[in-house]
């Protein structure tokens, strides 16, 4: 289903933290969900060109409150999107549902930390992740061959759960920080709550998931510690997940955010290429 939609031309762009500036045509679709009558706001960037381009799905992370989740946006993060286009793709950054400018229903909760379900709330976050894959596939300029999932933080997990119901429609997934169960919720920075019922979400993921993953985090991240993500990473793995985990060192304050802070490309962007070339992706 095409929905109408707008398309917008920068001249000098829009402006964002940090002063980052987004210089690329883009439109605003919105998006249906199966099931639901919310239509998920998301705005589509692309290079110069007509295509066909491929495509990167950028998928946010969660923050801890309704209050926060509400004042998101459209999250146009200058730092990945620039990126991403510079190479060749065009972006689209889909807002779930209880999110910024979507709004509705919040649906991809886990629960309390004292008894989270990371498993079914990742799936349920998913829904709106492959919703947006199906619609980018039906723009013109899109290559649907050519699906690339990015995620941040939560989005990374709802983009492996994602991966493992729609393995037809993903070519790879990029996990930048990913996991659930925020370390800010412990006492002990970096390690979140129940980090053995996450692995054992992103096993069960990693069963379904036919496409490789790039797992890259910060040594300071101080959400998801090292020794927490390697054990994530060894369940993916052991469940028959296909991926390379690369913990790069410090960045700024805190590396939960190297996606997408200023000068966090620099670091990850010649994994993100490597990554990216020997996966059937051509990188301008």
């Amino acid at each position: 289903m095409f929905l109408r939609y707008t398309t917008v031309f920068f001249a000098a762009a829009m402006l964002l933290e940090g002063c980052q500036t987004i210089e690329h045509r883009n439109q605003e679709v919105r998006i249906p969900v199966n099931g639901t009558e919310t239509k998920l706001v998301s705005t589509v960037f692309y290079p110069k060109g007509e295509g066909p381009f491929p495509v990167a799905i950028l998928n946010h992370g969660t923050p801890s409150s309704g209050s926060k989740r509400a004042q998101m946006g459209k999250w146009l993060k200058a730092e990945p999107i620039n990126a991403l286009v510079g190479r060749g793709f065009a972006v689209m950054v889909p807002m779930r549902r209880g999110f910024g400018a979507t709004g509705g229903r919040y649906s991809g909760s886990i629960g309390s930390c004292k008894n989270p379900d990371f498993y079914n709330g990742s799936l349920r976050a998913a829904e709106n992740i492959v919703a947006a894959i199906n619609h980018a596939k039906t723009l013109p300029s899109i290559d649907p061959s050519r699906v690339l999932l990015v995620g941040q933080s939560a989005g990374s997990i709802a983009s492996l759960a994602a991966a493992s119901v729609e393995p037809n429609s993903v070519r790879a997934v990029a996990n930048f920080s990913g996991g659930r169960g925020s370390g800010r919720s412990s006492s002990t920075p970096g390690v979140p709550c129940y980090p053995e019922r996450m692995a054992e979400a992103i096993g069960n993921y990693a069963k379904g998931i036919t496409v490789p993953v790039l797992w890259y985090y910060a040594e300071n991240d101080t959400y998801f510690s090292p020794p927490v993500v390697r054990d994530w990473f060894e369940s993916f793995q052991r469940n028959g997940g296909r991926g390379e985990l690369i913990i790069q060192p410090p960045f700024g304050n805190d590396g939960h955010f190297v996606l997408t802070n200023p000068g966090g490309a620099k670091h990850w962007g010649p994994a993100l290429d490597r990554f990216l070339a020997a996966n059937g992706f051509q990188v301008q």
